[in-house]
């Protein structure tokens, strides 16, 4: 009954994530991104709390504390300041319509799923029920990176990826020690402001933040 209970809410936790990543791709308003982003952060946070209550880890609630104060307050209202920076409201001309992303967002979970299987049919965690979810919000991750012409969304693309990993190590070993959950931490953010202050320089050159107008240089 324990485990059952800790499996269920893994679950419902791994998949919680996952809706709101492929919310991305059916949305194009930024600020739908940055909220997508930050209630993601936020069920990331109460994984964080159940699996540290089940596997009786009082690490992970401090690892949570940081979780909340970089994900759920720190980036987000950060993403926000840019996007009131550049005014800019909508992705326009993604690569790929929204149908075409959906379609092959569900092939990407479906492939997850064979990826995972003979390791979820080899483990015995009771989190081994979400691994391919996790591993589906790597791939959406990715996808939205691949798939958005505004760097601002292949910021957030790049924030969802970190998040899937994060859920994924999370999951795969019943909890992450924390000096390296603080290292996986220090690169998210550090990834982050790479990026930011790349968006920066893209406004000021292009004044526009669409990473299409890249290939100028080439000329």
């Amino acid at each position: 009954m324990y485990n059952s209970l800790f499996s269920q809410l893994s679950i419902l936790g791994a998949s919680l994530a996952l809706l709101s990543g492929i919310l991305l791709l059916w949305r194009r308003n930024l600020s739908s991104y940055v909220d997508a982003f930050q209630w993601q952060s936020v069920v990331l946070s109460g994984l964080f709390v159940i699996v540290g209550y089940f596997d009786h880890n009082p690490e992970l609630y401090l690892v949570t504390v940081i979780f909340i104060a970089l994900k759920v307050f720190l980036i987000p209202r950060a993403l926000r300041r840019m996007q009131t920076r550049f005014a800019v409201e909508r992705e326009r001309d993604p690569y790929l319509n929204v149908p075409s992303l959906l379609i092959v967002s569900g092939m990407l979970v479906i492939l997850a799923y064979a990826v995972m299987r003979p390791v979820v049919a080899i483990s015995s965690l009771p989190t081994r029920g979400g691994l391919p979810l996790a591993l589906g919000l790597v791939f959406i991750g990715l996808l939205v990176i691949l798939t958005r012409k505004k760097a601002f969304t292949q910021v957030v693309g790049f924030l969802i990826l970190e998040n899937g990993i994060t859920l994924l190590a999370l999951l795969g070993t019943y909890g992450i020690p924390l000096i390296v959950e603080l290292g996986v931490f220090l690169d998210a953010l550090m990834g982050f402001l790479v990026m930011q202050i790349f968006i920066y320089h893209l406004h000021g050159t292009f004044e526009s933040i669409d990473v299409d107008h890249l290939n100028q240089l080439r000329h």
